[in-house]
């Protein structure tokens, strides 16, 4: 089959309203909202309406990338909203996608894909510090379609992930006021000074507040194939 044939009849397909929520076109995005279906596919599950599956995005901050986490958020409701997403801050375009009765599957951006892809007048754009929505359109809608063009075998690296174990940070209702600016805080982030409870800004102890609090998680890699 031809490649006009296959972006004819097999080319994905994206919601316009994708773009609306990230608030602009790039490929990454469509890069994650695909793998998000293919997540769900490999997991036999729908989206995540309440707290059932988790998403562990292995990007971290000041990665362009980044915008495929909102692409996964699109495509699982897997949300940060809800506590369903966290960063590894690993720096790479994957993520590890689990759900606690049918176990964790790992996708990776195939290096062969980066390559080609990073090859493309668009980045070309960005790297001038150019805004995507910047970027002429035809521009960033050719990027995007040769995303949306691709196969699930050219784009990505699946992976099993047996023994998989994630202990999520339980829910808590439970608030008090801060003894000094009176506003509400939800009890793990109440702080003691002098005898006074207070809320992490009232104890001035923003700095020691600042370490990043990964998830406390278990993960062994195991077989992969060419997805």
């Amino acid at each position: 089959m031809s490649n006009k044939e296959r972006s004819q009849s097999d080319r994905f397909t994206v919601p316009d309203w994708l773009f609306e929520f990230h608030g602009h076109k790039c490929p990454y995005s469509v890069m994650g909202y695909r793998m998000g279906v293919v997540a769900l596919r490999e997991l036999g599950r729908d989206k995540c309406y309440d707290h059932d599956m988790f998403v562990f995005s292995e990007m971290g901050v000041g990665h362009p990338q980044g915008c495929m986490q909102d692409g996964i958020q699109a495509s699982t409701s897997a949300t940060f909203g809800k506590g369903q997403m966290h960063k590894l801050f690993y720096g790479k375009v994957g993520a590890t996608f689990f759900d606690p009765s049918k176990g964790a599957v790992r996708i990776l951006f195939k290096n062969e894909f980066m390559d080609k892809l990073s090859t493309h007048e668009f980045f070309n754009f960005r790297k001038q510090g150019i805004e995507p929505s910047q970027v002429p359109a035809e521009v960033a809608h050719g990027v995007i379609d040769m995303v949306l063009n691709a196969t699930d075998e050219e784009l990505f690296k699946v992976e099993r992930v047996p023994d998989f174990k994630f202990k999520p940070i339980p829910s808590s209702f439970n608030k008090a006021k801060c003894d000094l600016c009176g506003e509400y805080v939800f009890e793990r982030y109440l702080r003691l000074k002098d005898g006074k409870k207070v809320c992490i800004a009232c104890s001035e102890r923003e700095a020691e507040e600042s370490t990043i609090h990964l998830p406390d998680l278990q993960m062994r890699r195991g077989s992969s194939r060419e997805n």
